[in-house]
């Protein structure tokens, strides 16, 4: 199922939404990152690194939407990671009557039954602020920020020269904003900012959705995610190939409509309010 990307580092895409599952080699294990959608994929995974003699000693979600948050009893029961913000949103969910309903209502019909969620959203969250996951393998640095989900964080695996993005730079899903967020398109821009800060270090670029790239693609793909959250801003046309008739997934243009249309009754709303 894996496919080597870096030294260390390989990689497993799964047919929904072309999800990347990140694996990296430690000296005593695996760190997981993101491990998967389908429980089949995951048991395979499994399969494969118990094969090699590898086992897993570390998981990470990069944030707390349900397709980064699943596991399997595979797996086994290594320590789960994601940031303190990402985890206490998750713990919150959870908490709340009927989650797992409204959870089962998120899945896409045609596989709902195939996914795990016996597991999800186990993680522990790292103190605030700590810079790198807690691992005997090569240094992750945890670049966290606010865009797309709260707590979310992209990894910089600094030995290898591999960014793992989380749900940002995909060349297949356009900038999905928190919508929930203060001010959710400077919360984007500000992240973009930090990952614009670590380009020169990435040699491979693994996006959370989408294809993986060479260091020739990083800037690119920044760019374009900043030109669509501008566009987004003053309510134009994008340009984007990942909106419209070119699209890989034809649902973008549904995604960029209701960002566009919250968007705008913020807007309408702010201009509105009494003394603004």
């Amino acid at each position: 199922m894996l496919r080597q990307v870096a030294e260390s580092v390989l990689i497993h895409q799964s047919e929904f939404c072309q999800s990347n599952a990140v694996v990296v080699q430690g000296r005593a294990g695996m760190l997981l990152i993101d491990p998967g959608i389908q429980g089949s994929e995951m048991v395979c995974l499994a399969a494969d690194l118990s094969d090699s003699g590898r086992t897993v000693v570390a998981g990470f979600s990069t944030h707390p939407h349900w397709d980064h948050l699943l596991w399997h009893a595979g797996l086994g029961a290594a320590p789960r990671y994601g940031t303190a913000r990402c985890a206490a949103t998750i713990q919150d969910r959870l908490s709340e009557p009927g989650w797992n309903a409204r959870i089962a209502g998120l899945l896409p019909p045609d596989i709902a039954e195939q996914i795990p969620l016996d597991l999800l959203g186990l993680i522990t969250g790292l103190p605030a602020g700590t810079a790198r996951i807690p691992w005997d393998g090569p240094q992750v640095r945890i670049i966290e920020h606010q865009a797309h989900a709260p707590g979310h964080a992209a990894l910089l695996i600094e030995e290898r020269g591999v960014l793992v993005a989380g749900d940002m730079l995909s060349d297949a899903l356009i900038p999905m904003l928190d919508l929930n967020a203060a001010d959710p398109i400077e919360d984007y821009l500000a992240a973009l900012r930090l990952l614009e800060g670590v380009a020169g270090d990435v040699d491979v670029l693994v996006p959370g959705h989408g294809s993986i790239s060479g260091a020739d693609q990083v800037r690119a793909r920044i760019d374009q995610d900043r030109a669509y959250v501008q566009a987004l801003r003053e309510a134009g046309v994008p340009g984007d190939p990942r909106v419209g008739p070119s699209a890989t997934f034809d649902w973008m243009s549904g995604v960029h409509e209701r960002q566009l249309q919250h968007l705008e009754i913020r807007l309408r709303h702010k201009t509105t309010l009494p003394n603004s």
